[in-house]
């Protein structure tokens, strides 16, 4: 092997190397994470088959995130306070109740629409206290040194599961049912718990924490208000996770109403997703150089082109292709626009910083995915591909004319 591919592999898997905590987190995520894409593309295909409504599934992605909106900031002055892998003990724990609860209501045939969605707001609720401590968790478990390579390479990890966990799904739902999906789910969470555990807590790197005083939600959104490189970045953030991140419910439409297919198409066509997403958060984790704006802007672009692909694609194989450059590019822009959060935050404020990220990231998709939802179902999954490209993209290039303004009034000032 070529001394620059040995420096590229040991560029891409430094946090790895570095830290025998982070190995345990990144194995029991990545068993983990199989079995939450399981549960996903069971979900949708649950929701779809109950309802044969866009609009339904549109509703129910809205409900798992709508506690993310309302409490997510709250989960982030508890990742500030608190010790964070205890709280992550924790959250991982009710996943899996509320997983096996889910496996149960299906496979004893009582299943209706009004379960799954309080089950999916108890999702929500859950990740609106996970999501800070998770996020905020990285830098702990590897320094400031290798956050980027951690925030890559679990993402990588996540996305990469996505690969399998829907072919999977479509093959155990045609096969056994949807209701194992769900049992395999949440026997996974104990490789999370097993793994968190196990670790060594002299070797993590502890961040310096808040008071139990009151006050430190409003002192946490103010600080982020107030610095430029937060409050850029997170609204940028905020407009394409709102309007372009909810593909997920145009994929089952595409699948089943586009191309008349099953289950099987719908598992596959998430799983090209998921081999983008993958390759994406691998690329971005070899990077060293710190993210900037005008990456971030960069990608909004890249991102909205590879929206639309999908959507002008005129066969079954040509949308499968599409979705692979997709997902590329919406882990690329993720990643950056996360990492430039985790670098730029006050230690004793990242869990606050990173719950709003949470909040844009995720609490964003009880607007956008009913709003995507009327979409799919009115107007057809293919507008919806292509609108959602075209929000994305449009804001890359007002960011990057934006910056070209900004580094010309100094010129101009000087001349």
């Amino acid at each position: 092997m070529s001394p620059k591919i040995t420096a590229a592999v040991g560029r891409t898997f430094s946090s790895v190397r570095a830290s025998r905590n982070f190995r345990l987190y990144l194995f029991g995520q990545t068993v983990s994470a199989i079995g939450t894409w399981m549960n996903f593309t069971a979900s949708a295909w649950l929701v779809l088959q109950l309802t044969d409504d866009g609009t339904a599934l549109g509703a129910n992605v809205a409900l798992y995130f709508l506690p993310m909106l309302v409490l997510g900031a709250y989960g982030g002055v508890l990742a500030d306070r608190f010790d964070k892998r205890h709280i992550l003990m924790l959250t991982q724990a009710s996943y899996g109740i509320v997983a096996l609860t889910l496996w149960a209501i299906v496979a004893t045939d009582v299943v209706h629409l009004w379960m799954v969605y309080v089950l999916s707001v108890a999702s929500g609720i859950v990740t609106a206290i996970d999501n800070p401590s998770r996020q905020s968790f990285y830098i702990e478990m590897v320094g400031e040194e290798h956050v980027r390579n951690a925030v890559s390479l679990n993402s990588a990890a996540f996305t990469g599961s996505r690969i399998f966990g829907p072919a999977i799904a479509g093959v155990l739902i045609a096969t056994v049912g949807i209701a194992t999906c769900f049992l395999i789910d949440g026997l996974s969470y104990a490789a999370v718990l097993v793994a968190l555990f196990a670790m060594r807590p002299s070797e993590l790197h502890p961040q310096k924490r808040t008071t139990r005083d009151r006050g430190h939600l409003v002192a946490g959104l103010k600080y982020v208000w107030g610095t430029d490189a937060l409050r850029r970045p997170l609204i940028a953030m905020a407009v394409v996770f709102t309007v372009s991140f909810n593909f997920a419910v145009f994929v089952p439409l595409l699948a089943e109403r586009t191309f008349q297919g099953d289950a099987g198409t719908f598992g596959a066509l998430s799983a090209l997703a998921g081999v983008g997403s993958f390759v994406g958060a691998i690329a971005m984790a070899s990077r060293v150089a710190e993210p900037r704006m005008r990456d971030l802007a960069l990608w909004a672009v890249g991102l909205g082109v590879a929206l639309a692909m999908p959507g002008f694609a005129p066969t079954l194989w040509l949308a499968g292709a599409a979705m692979i450059p997709m997902g590329f590019a919406l882990m690329a822009f993720m990643i950056t626009g996360n990492t430039m959060l985790q670098l730029n935050a006050r230690p004793e404020a990242r869990g606050r910083v990173m719950a709003l990220y949470g909040i844009v990231f995720l609490g964003s998709t009880p607007i956008g995915a009913p709003i995507a939802g009327v979409i799919g179902e009115h107007l057809g999954a293919r507008v919806g591909f292509v609108l959602s490209g075209l929000v994305a993209a449009a804001l890359g290039v007002a960011l990057l004319a934006a910056r070209r303004r900004a580094a010309a009034v100094p010129a101009l000032t000087e001349a």
